[in-house]
């Protein structure tokens, strides 16, 4: 599947836009993806200084390099001006710099004539360049000069298949990102090359709502009808502008306002009110390809978590995270389970610089309670249920001692699957059951399996359905619904959603005047993949 190229624009300089570029291309490495990332802001170069820590040495080559070889009639593969960087993550940043930064760098920048090159068929070169980028790399990150220069025009209306503006809260800022966001749709559509209209993304930046909270409201609404043309042909209908603007909002926070600097390699499991959490969120809507924005604004946490990239690999099968009076226990059934070839791990509930890591390393949980489940361990248990939402099939088992009362559980606790570990039933013996929960050997009851062919079946009769929008909508949620009860083992739930589901199908047979639609491209994965872990479970 070929690339995307996403340029980032602004109108106005001083605005984070090499920012927000830079920490995106890092944390979709993160998430498993390929990312080069190109410097087009030839007068003020800044990802080579963003990009520092991670640069073994200073680039040698970029744009400037590129047009000079051009110019000599000389043509190079991409990857030769290209630039690795060292993340140490599952994915990849490379990058393609302005140029190497000699005394020279200045002048030659300056001697550029861009209609001249246009006219002698740089813009083919490019179109090859770019050809090569996106069969290598799975996100293309531009980050484009300011204003309506020619190299603006160049990254926003010729090379990008999206556009992200970036803005502060003032009119000049937002109505010049609105403005250029027209010019480059109207200057797409006079080009020789085939490209679609452009959706783009526009990212509030260095706002500050802590203090003049009346004030800040006010500049979101302005900023809200400023950008909202920007919405229409991308936004799911139910979201509204202002509601998506807030998660597209990066706060001004003054400790990463000096210098350079990448907080998603520091805020590696940041809370809500750090500027990392924001980050994420729009490294998450560039992976989704500005999609699912229903999910953005019903579960941001789940949404974050669909973004990381297809089949990725965890680093452990389970982690028994347990408190310290029950550290002993914990330890003997990780022991067990690894031997039995199960990649186990423990961990202390609410060592934040351990879990941070290892919830999202470790396909499963095992939350080991004593006595009553600690503040913690239900914070922990929240999060590793939101991030597994939309990430596949990933379980949470909680184990009992003898101490711990059922009836204390929380509510999402009590309807999982508990498992007893009293005087009958030792480490070894909750080792092997959940060895054959993991490895599929765990069969379900002969009543659930009849339940799973009837999900399942009204899953496959209303994949086939023809219905009016609103009800598409309503079939997308039930099927989430159903996934959840799935998940936590609530086969009451599962019986109603699925009753739900049969009956949303069959108003497809009513005869009503309302034009249907087949199902949306947004919800035929969601349909398909429980269609697919019903059908794992029947096999059981």
């Amino acid at each position: 599947m070929a690339g995307t190229v996403v340029t980032f624009y602004s109108f106005k300089g001083g605005v984070g836009r090499s920012f927000a570029l830079a920490n995106t291309a890092v944390l979709l490495a993160r998430w498993g993806y390929r990312v080069l990332t190109i410097d087009w802001d030839l007068e003020a170069p800044g990802l080579h200084q963003y990009f520092g820590p991670l640069l073994a040495d200073p680039p040698e080559s970029g744009i400037v390099e590129l047009v000079d070889d051009f110019a000599a009639g000389v043509e190079k593969p991409a990857a030769d001006y290209v630039t690795v960087l060292e993340t140490n993550e599952p994915g990849a940043v490379h990058l393609l710099a302005a140029g190497r930064q000699v005394p020279s760098y200045g002048g030659r920048v300056q001697s550029i004539d861009w209609a001249a090159l246009y006219d002698n068929g740089f813009a083919d070169l490019l179109e090859r360049h770019r050809a090569e980028w996106v069969d290598a790399y799975d996100f293309v990150l531009i980050d484009s000069r300011t204003g309506f220069a020619d190299i603006a025009s160049m990254c926003t209306a010729h090379l990008p298949d999206r556009l992200v503006v970036v803005f502060t809260a003032n009119e000049q800022s937002v109505r010049g990102a609105v403005d250029v966001a027209g010019r480059a749709d109207a200057a797409r559509d006079r080009m020789p090359y085939d490209r679609p209209q452009l959706t783009v993304l526009p990212i509030l930046s260095r706002f500050d709502s802590r203090v003049e909270y009346e004030r800040a409201e006010t500049w979101y609404r302005i900023c809200t009808d400023l950008t909202a043309p920007l919405f229409h042909n991308w936004l799911v209908k139910h979201v509204s502008e202002a509601q998506l603007l807030r998660h597209l909002t990066l706060p001004y926070v003054s400790y990463w306002s000096f210098g350079e600097q990448l907080p998603v390699l520091a805020e590696r499991e940041p809370s809500a009110n750090q500027i990392g959490f924001a980050l994420e969120t729009v490294a998450a809507v560039v992976a989704h390809g500005f999609d699912r924005t229903d999910l953005l604004a019903d579960n941001r946490d789940a949404y974050v978590a669909a973004a990381q990239a297809p089949e990725r690999g965890f680093d452990l099968d389970i982690l028994v995270s347990s408190p310290r009076s029950a550290l002993e226990v914990a330890t003997a059934l990780v022991d067990e389970l690894r031997s039995l070839g199960v990649r186990a791990e423990r961990s202390l509930s609410g060592d934040l610089d351990f879990l941070g890591k290892s919830l999202d390393a470790a396909r499963h949980l095992c939350l080991m309670v004593e006595d009553h489940v600690s503040r913690w361990q239900e914070a922990e248990a929240e999060r590793f249920l939101r991030h597994a939402l939309t990430a596949g099939d990933r379980r949470l088992f909680p184990v009992l001692t003898r101490t711990a009362d059922p009836a204390l559980l929380p509510g999402f606790l009590r309807n999982l699957q508990l498992i007893r570990l009293d005087a009958g039933v030792r480490p070894r013996d909750v080792a092997r059951r959940l060895h054959a929960q993991l490895s599929g050997n765990g069969h379900p009851p002969r009543a659930d399996v009849a339940l799973f062919r009837d999900a399942e079946a009204a899953l496959r009769q209303v994949q086939d359905s023809r219905l009016h929008y609103s009800l598409w909508y309503f079939v997308e949620q039930t099927a989430k619904s159903m996934a959840t009860a799935l998940r936590e083992g609530d086969t009451d739930s599962l019986r109603e959603i699925t009753l739900d589901l049969e009956l949303a199908s069959r108003v497809r047979e009513a005869g009503t005047t309302y034009e249907k639609v087949a199902m949306p491209d947004r919800v035929a994965p969601l349909i398909s993949e429980m269609i697919g872990k019903f059908g794992r479970r029947i096999k059981f």
